[in-house]
């Protein structure tokens, strides 16, 4: 596989690289394809803290500004800080970062004006063709470095009532990732007490992956909880645009759960409003909307499809069981530190911990994901429908298959030899068993 093959993946855009074999012309090339397609006279370039991240910046910009496109150098920032100065420059962005993903690799997010995505059918494919025949020149568009931060700071304490958070303590793990960069100067501005761990950026992640969705990767932060017991506990992912709580008795809280509260608080301020969620959240979810007057929208999972279907509905908010939340007055896009700075409004304004809140938003029993190595997903995928024949099915994304009382969806990996389980039954035995039922019949059991 080619460096641009490595480089150019389907998560905006992803892949894994050698950084001691890194072909920079590969990304100088996605540079001057993305200023090709978005065609403005500027775009804004961030980069996370991995080590490969600084050549790869460089070279994307090098590409960009041979285009004659100009380019505001952002710096290392969070993904999110990146979709702000897109919304309020008005600007296309990309910012030069693999998320969750060990150091080694490394990758592209890009976004157009206003942070709107850019996905795999509504622009990557054109900026890899583009990308794979174009002969990159001298660059000749200027080039500006501009530090978003107190923009970002005041754009995220302008969406809540800060005022109103109350002097709780937070646990914050920020994976050596970069929700450090901007965590003490929110948490400045607040009542409420920041408790840091791993707050250092550091790209080679020197004490656990920044992927808060492994259950290894949050011991650290429940050992830091149980000492300091504080009111919440976040760990931010490497990038920072998604976050995963944890609440005051230690117990994780699963991405459904956030999305159910976040959207009650949404709906009691703008009753009726559209919400957006993924079709493997919780049935709790569209039920609490539902039950708040909204209107639930279900979508496939990804970012660039919730985004785009928060913009056709004018949704107030999307959410994710993997733990990306999405806001309309953040111009659609995702945020971890958004999302905790509402979690912390709702809990002020609820007077009760989130171990107590949490209770009238979990109706059900979850597997969360698991991940099962195939040889052939489509083969297994056909035995799995099936073999489950009686259920109703939906193929909106992978397949869901859906009784009176349980769920489950079966998805395919886009990347890998995987196929995602997740199921959801009344209770955790009917959820084990459903879980061995599903899994039997994918092994060709």
């Amino acid at each position: 596989m080619g460096e641009l093959e490595k480089i150019v993946k389907a998560y905006d855009v992803r892949g894994r690289t050698d950084t001691g074999e890194l072909d920079v012309d590969a990304a100088s090339r996605l540079g001057a394809g993305f200023a090709h397609f978005v065609g403005t006279p500027q775009v804004a370039v961030g980069r996370d803290c991995r080590t490969s991240s600084p050549a790869i910046a460089s070279a994307f910009i090098d590409g960009a500004r041979s285009e004659g496109v100009g380019v505001v150098e952002l710096g290392e920032v969070a993904t999110d800080m990146v979709y702000y100065y897109s919304g309020v420059a008005d600007m296309p962005g990309a910012v030069i970062t693999a998320s969750h993903n060990p150091a080694e690799y490394n990758g592209i997010k890009m976004c157009h004006r206003a942070a709107a995505p850019i996905g795999a059918d509504t622009g990557l494919r054109t900026i890899k063709e583009y990308a794979e025949s174009v002969e990159v020149g001298s660059p000749v568009g200027t080039i500006e470095t501009v530090d978003p931060r107190a923009g970002y700071v005041d754009h995220v304490l302008g969406l809540v009532d800060a005022d109103i958070i109350a002097p709780l303590t937070v646990a914050c793990d920020g994976g050596n990732g970069m929700a450090g960069v901007v965590l003490e100067d929110v948490f400045g501005r607040l009542r409420a007490e920041l408790l840091g761990l791993y707050l250092e950026p550091d790209g080679t992640f020197p004490n656990h992956p920044a992927d808060p969705l492994d259950p290894d990767n949050l011991v650290d932060l429940m050992d830091f909880m149980q000492r300091h017991a504080p009111d919440l506990g976040v760990a931010f992912d490497g990038d920072a645009d998604r976050a995963f709580f944890i609440d005051d008795q230690r117990a994780p809280v699963p991405g459904s759960t956030t999305t159910a509260i976040i959207a009650d608080w949404f709906l009691a301020r703008e009753p009726g409003a559209t919400v957006v969620h993924n079709l493997i959240t919780s049935r709790a979810v569209p039920e609490t909307i539902e039950r708040a007057g909204g209107k639930p929208v279900r979508t496939r999972v990804g970012h660039s499809y919730i985004k785009q279907v928060m913009a056709e509905t004018g949704a107030v908010f999307g959410g994710e069981h993997s733990g990306h939340y999405y806001f309309r007055d953040n111009f659609r896009a995702d945020s971890g530190m958004l999302a905790m700075l509402v979690l912390l409004q709702v809990l002020s304004e609820a007077g009760e911990p989130l171990s107590v809140l949490r209770t009238r938003y979990e109706p059900y029993a979850v597997s969360g994901e698991i991940n099962t190595r195939v040889a052939d997903q489509a083969a297994a995928m056909n035995r799995v429908a099936e073999a489950f024949s009686n259920g109703s099915h939906d193929f909106l994304d992978g397949l869901t298959v859906s009784f009176e009382d349980r769920w489950f969806n079966l998805r395919p990996s886009n990347t890998e030899p995987l196929l995602r389980l997740n199921v959801e039954a009344p209770d955790p035995d009917a959820v084990a068993d459903l879980v061995e039922n599903v899994r039997d019949v994918i092994a060709g059991g």
